[in-house]
């Protein structure tokens, strides 16, 4: 998730307060993950640097002084380029399953076992991801969803390395 670019279509919806900025990233994108506030902050003073943003003057409020902050026409145009441009539908080939299976063969220890405990791992969170589904908002459960379909590859990944890892083996130990 690019936080930057989520602040700056928040902000093309309304000009907004750090603190609201927070609350509406959290609401919609920072399910199991808020984001922090010194991030929001850190962030939006690069996008002024960056001239994607302006600070408007200090407001009174509850508590410390606050600006409202508003996006340019550079930052408009950036949000603009980023919503038309489809995300890189990279297959992950190198991933922490795949490297933690190929070293547990390496170095002589239970590569089933341990696919075996990821997968236990995978079935536990799908299950929690169906209870969100259950009891969560329309956001929670199409975040669900999108969990779980990753999930369901995952699984299926791990079966068909569990059937393959007698092969992987013998192909591990020629290396």
């Amino acid at each position: 998730m690019s936080v930057p670019l989520a602040l700056l279509g928040l902000l093309e919806r309304e000009p907004s307060h750090g603190y609201d900025l927070k609350r509406d990233y959290d609401t919609f994108f920072g399910q199991g993950k808020p984001l922090p506030f010194g991030q929001v902050y850190s962030t939006l003073g690069r996008l002024a640097r960056d001239g994607k943003v302006t600070a408007g003057q200090s407001e009174p409020g509850d508590g410390p002084d606050r600006k409202r902050y508003a996006i340019t026409p550079l930052g408009t145009q950036e949000v603009e380029v980023w919503l038309t441009e489809p995300v890189a539908a990279e297959p992950y080939l190198q991933t922490v399953l795949f490297t933690k299976v190929v070293l547990a063969l390496m170095l002589g220890r239970d590569a089933a076992g341990y696919l075996d405990l990821q997968r236990a791992t995978h079935l536990r969170r799908m299950r929690e991801f169906t209870q969100i589904k259950r009891t969560g908002s329309l956001t929670d459960a199409l975040l669900a969803d999108h969990g779980m379909f990753h999930l369901e590859a995952d699984l299926r990944w791990i079966d068909v390395t569990q059937a393959r890892l007698g092969a992987l083996a013998a192909m591990v130990r020629e290396q």
